[in-house]
């Protein structure tokens, strides 16, 4: 059982190990064509400031936008990974095509302000809507066009922001999001993931139960995260005795009562799809393994349909992994190797659908 307790966790807290490949063709290169500005703007809620990149065509004003927003864990304004740039490369896209965009580094990381691990989803979503009032009064976005795209947790965090800012969000692309309640996704994504690596069925099955057992603490236990923590630790120590170090239990217990990520565990997508108005496309490669596209694309689906929202799409694209790189397995393990950062078609996709409702 301790063989395979790296994914009693999830694929958030994998720890990839050190890589070789850093051959990344798609990343932009100068001389790039259009408007670069740093930009820097306050969470006035919380007092953070919060620093980006903003990018428009260099020719005309009043240009649609968009808001990039990054998945779990503090992440840079590239969403950078492995050598992987795959903001950089979206917003190079974009930008080419005629769409501004803002990409922030997330708080606490690269130059802005906060704590990532001490904040939950709501900081998140007050972080994006701080975004969204810079976006409506800087003088060359078309403050009537501005759009959201959420990659994994950004996903969840977008359709939040559009709910609560209706007026504001012309429209959301989730990337990767999911469509199903946090502890029934990692749960998910935890069984997936070892499959693929053909981890026995049965220890498949007992590691699914260990871990369903602490997301139910986390979940039914209404106190402070500290007395949570105490009880994870005493339920993981009972668990697996002295297989598993007590520092290693410690960290995982940590980890598990981070604010974004008990939050996240707890959250429940149907609920905030449901009420979302404006436009949605929802874009999942089919080898992904961490928001395995099949039931999160079919319960964003059945959410927007129940909410009867009049304008979305949803769609699996063949052989792309959680990154939306080309891939063979989907795997964690196999993104570094991979020399493509982010599919030139989903790419497209993005860009048609976007300007088909901007222009």
């Amino acid at each position: 059982m301790k063989k395979y307790f790296i994914f009693l966790v999830s694929a958030l807290f994998v720890s990839i190990e050190a890589y070789s490949q850093v051959n990344r063709p798609q990343e932009p290169k100068p001389p790039f064509g259009y408007t670069i500005e740093e930009v820097t703007f306050k969470n006035e809620t919380e007092g953070i400031s919060l620093a980006g990149t903003l990018t428009y065509p260099a020719k005309g004003s009043k240009f649609p936008a968009v808001i990039l927003i990054s998945g779990s864990g503090p992440q840079d304004r590239n969403s950078e990974i492995m050598n992987h740039k795959p903001f950089l490369v979206i917003a190079d896209h974009l930008t080419k095509n005629g769409i501004a965009v803002l990409r922030v580094d997330d708080r606490g990381t690269a130059e802005s302000g906060g704590n990532y691990n001490e904040s939950g989803l709501n900081d998140f979503v007050a972080d994006t809507k701080s975004a969204l009032d810079f976006l409506k009064g800087h003088k060359k976005i078309n403050r009537k066009q501005i759009g959201l795209i959420g990659h994994s947790l950004g996903g969840n965090i977008a359709p939040i922001v559009a709910t609560e800012r209706e007026k504001d969000v012309a429209f959301i692309v989730l990337l990767a999001g999911s469509g199903i309640r946090g502890d029934e996704l990692m749960l998910l994504q935890k069984a997936t993931i070892e499959r693929k690596m053909g981890v026995p069925e049965a220890a498949v099955l007992q590691a699914q139960d260990n871990m369903k057992g602490a997301y139910d603490i986390i979940l039914n236990l209404a106190a402070e995260p500290e007395e949570i923590q105490i009880e994870l630790k005493k339920y993981f120590t009972d668990k697996f005795g002295g297989m598993i170090p007590e520092k290693q239990v410690e960290a995982i217990a940590k980890q598990m009562t981070m604010p974004w990520f008990s939050d996240f565990v707890k959250f429940d997508p149907e609920e905030i799809l449901e009420k979302v108005k404006c436009p949605v496309l929802a874009l999942n490669g089919a080898n992904d393994l961490q928001v395995p596209s099949k039931e999160n694309l079919a319960a964003i689906k059945k959410a927007l349909e129940a909410g009867a929202n009049k304008d979305y799409q949803t769609q699996e694209l063949e052989g792309l992994n959680h990154l939306f790189q080309e891939s063979e397995t989907g795997l964690p393990n196999e993104y570094a190797s991979i020399e493509q950062t982010f599919s030139p078609l989903a790419l497209d996709i993005i860009t048609e659908w976007i300007n088909e409702r901007t222009q």
